[in-house]
C-alpha cells in the first residue's frame, strides 16, 4: 500500500518543457521532493536559469536543448537520461505551443503541423522513448499537461483544441496498453494558468472578464494549483489510477 506523502526520493523525472513558466514549476516542485531533474527545452538561456534554481535546491539535474518534436533530438536526450542515471522513473509530457489561429477551415498546413508537433507528437516522441527506459525498471508514471480545450472548443484556438483533445485519447490508448507493465499514464487538464504562455489572455481585462465568467471559482488557475496534481499522479498515491484526466479548472466543466 502506498504510504500517505509524497516522496519522489529515488525518483528520476523527465520535464519536457522545464526551463520556464510551468514546466519549471513542476521540476522545481519534484526538486523538493526529493527527486533528480532532467529538464529540456529550445532556448539555452532559459535552461541555464532554471539548472540554477534547481541546482540552488540541492537538485541532481540534467539540463539539455531539445525539440521535442524531433525524433533525433529527442533519442539524443534520452540516450543522455540512460547514460546518466540509466534509468527514468517520470515523465511530464509539458511541453505546448498556443497561438491564435483563423478558423481550422481556413488555416494553413504548416500552422497546422506546427501546433500538432507541438502538443501532441511530442508526448508520442516522448513517451515512446520513455517505455522502453520504464519497461526495464519495472515500473513508471506518465503525466501528459492536457487542457480543458481538449473538450470545449474555442474560436481562435482550434487546432490547439484538437491536439489536446488527440493528448488526451493518446493518454487512455497508452493507460491500457502500458498496465500490464505497472506504467500508469494520467493527465492533467487546467483552465487558464497564470503563466507567461497564456498571459495574452490573462493580462487583457476584457478577456480575463470575458474566461472568469465561465469559472465558477472566480478567478483563473496558479501554477501551484497544477503542481499539486501533477505530484499527485507523478508519486505513488495514484498506483492504481491510469487512463484519467484530471480537471483543474475550478469547476469549469462540471
Amino acid at each position: 500500500m502506498a504510504e500517505w506523502n509524497i516522496d519522489l526520493s529515488g525518483k528520476v523525472a523527465l520535464v519536457t518543457g522545464g526551463s520556464r513558466g510551468l514546466g519549471k514549476a513542476i521540476a522545481l516542485a519534484m526538486a523538493e521532493k526529493g527527486a533528480t531533474i532532467v529538464i529540456c527545452g529550445r532556448k539555452q538561456e532559459n535552461l541555464d536559469k532554471a539548472l540554477a534554481e534547481l541546482k540552488a535546491k540541492g537538485a541532481e539535474v540534467l539540463a539539455q536543448p531539445a525539440n521535442m518534436g524531433k525524433s533525433d533530438q529527442v533519442a539524443s536526450l534520452f540516450q543522455a537520461i540512460e547514460g546518466k542515471f540509466g534509468k527514468l522513473d517520470i515523465l511530464i509530457n509539458n511541453v505546448g505551443t498556443n497561438l491564435l489561429t483563423p478558423s481550422v477551415a481556413e488555416a494553413d498546413e504548416g500552422l497546422w503541423d506546427k501546433l500538432l508537433e507541438t502538443n501532441l507528437k511530442s508526448a508520442f516522441l516522448a513517451s515512446s522513448m520513455a517505455y522502453k527506459l520504464m519497461k526495464k525498471a519495472g515500473a513508471g508514471k506518465i503525466v501528459n499537461i492536457s487542457s480543458i480545450a481538449a473538450r470545449k472548443a474555442a474560436r481562435g484556438m482550434g487546432i490547439y483544441c484538437i491536439a489536446k483533445a488527440g493528448l488526451e485519447m493518446l493518454t487512455k490508448v497508452l493507460a491500457v496498453e502500458l498496465a500490464s507493465d505497472h506504467i500508469q499514464v494520467n493527465a492533467v487538464a487546467p483552465c487558464v494558468v497564470r503563466t507567461q504562455f497564456s498571459q495574452p489572455f490573462w493580462s487583457n481585462e476584457s478577456i480575463l472578464q470575458e474566461i472568469l465568467r465561465t469559472i465558477p471559482a472566480g478567478r483563473i488557475a496558479e501554477p501551484g494549483d497544477v503542481v499539486g496534481a501533477v505530484l499527485f499522479l507523478a508519486s505513488s498515491l495514484s498506483d492504481f489510477i491510469t487512463g484519467e484526466v484530471l480537471n483543474v479548472d475550478g469547476g469549469s466543466m462540471a
